[in-house]
């Protein structure tokens, strides 16, 4: 999970120094075909039988919302600072709480509740609607974080019956066309520079999500899901070095606020999934 932070602070600076120049959603596009490039040796490996599935419907819906949250979030790191980004982006499990309610009818108590709800206090601190303008990039952000937080629970469900390499691919697969659509409204051909960096992009995207679902294979959820927020100091550092960007008090707190309520929200899932495991032992 350490790993998987450092890769995609890494990404997300890589994203806002391409995206001065180029398009994001060019950017989105050569993110997916990238990610595909660096997914191409286990397929070889494999085959393509190892794509045969029978939930091709929900790899679509994936792959459509993944399609809306990687413009949105593309877009938004031209405008906003790399540190803020992240922070807002920490409110994904936030959104997947209120998702898991109204759309799985998961049964979401007070106390899970009452986090969520402080989580969205972490972001009126690092905007401050009313005492600074709000950035439309900062909303940008929340849309792509919301979008995330629907992906973490089709995935959820696909990796129930699906190999973890064969949903990675099967993302790149189908969003690689979406996002070229995208892209071709824009279309700039890059300079070599502009190709190595956008390589770059791929290969950090493909290796944070790798990392990442071996880091929630290897332990538990409540335990693996607080080593996410490691992104935030990456993503300061990168954004101080490479963009001269410095972080306000605020960005941290607000950060600290969503994390911790977030984190609050996996140690409630994983005990209650203790708990149940337990019941349905002793039945």
């Amino acid at each position: 999970m350490t790993l998987a932070g450092a890769a995609f602070a890494t990404m997300g600076g890589l994203i806002k120094f391409a995206a001065r120049d180029l398009h994001p959603f060019e950017v989105a596009f050569f993110r997916c075909f990238f990610g595909l490039v660096w997914m191409a040796p286990w397929l070889l490996r494999h085959g393509t039988g190892a794509l045969r599935t029978q939930q091709l419907p929900l790899y679509a819906v994936r792959a459509t919302v993944g399609l809306i949250g990687m413009l949105a979030g593309f877009y938004a790191l031209r405008y906003i600072a790399l540190a803020d980004a992240t922070a807002l982006s920490f409110t994904a499990p936030l959104f997947a709480t209120i998702g898991a309610a109204v759309f799985l009818g998961e049964t979401v108590r007070r106390r899970r509740w009452t986090a969520t709800l402080l989580g969205f206090v972490g972001v009126l601190i690092i905007l401050r609607p009313g005492v600074t303008a709000v950035e439309p990039a900062a909303l940008w952000t929340l849309l792509a974080a919301a979008t995330t937080a629907v992906n973490v629970l089709i995935v959820k469900r696909l990796t129930d019956t699906e190999p973890i390499e064969a949903v990675v691919t099967w993302m790149v697969v189908m969003m690689t066309p979406m996002t070229f659509v995208a892209a071709l409204l824009f279309w700039e051909w890059p300079t070599l520079m502009q190709w190595a960096v956008l390589a770059a992009i791929g290969l950090c995207g493909t290796l944070g999500h790798l990392a990442v679902t071996r880091g929630f294979a290897a332990g538990e959820a409540s335990l693996v899901m607080s080593f996410e927020y490691v992104r935030m100091p990456f993503a300061a550092f990168i954004g101080w070095l490479v963009f001269s960007e410095v972080p306000t008090l605020w960005t941290f707190l607000g950060a600290a606020v969503i994390a911790g309520s977030a984190a609050y929200i996996a140690h409630r899932e994983a005990a209650l999934a203790r708990a149940a495991a337990r019941q349905d032992g002793k039945s």
